[in-house]
């Protein structure tokens, strides 16, 4: 099972993937409205890069739950 197939069924089986997703989605939203600006105050550089690290660690925890999810199911 390929970790997209698995990643769809988190999101419909398992409420804290579902809002790792929703909130990861978010995050990129405002990733994007930051990197549409020509240029970043020093504070907006600061939001911009705690925002990027904010997101990255929510799409770790989503792979994390991605692999226990295949170990738990013995999918490879």
């Amino acid at each position: 099972m390929k970790e997209q197939e698995i990643a769809e069924i988190l999101l419909k089986e398992n409420e804290e993937y579902k809002k790792l997703e929703e909130e990861h989605k978010s995050l990129k939203g405002t990733l994007a409205e930051i990197d549409r600006k020509v240029y970043l105050t020093p504070e907006e550089e600061v939001e911009r890069k705690r925002v990027q690290k904010l997101k990255l660690t929510k799409k770790d925890r989503m792979a994390e739950l991605i692999r226990e999810y295949k170990k738990s199911h013995s999918v490879n």
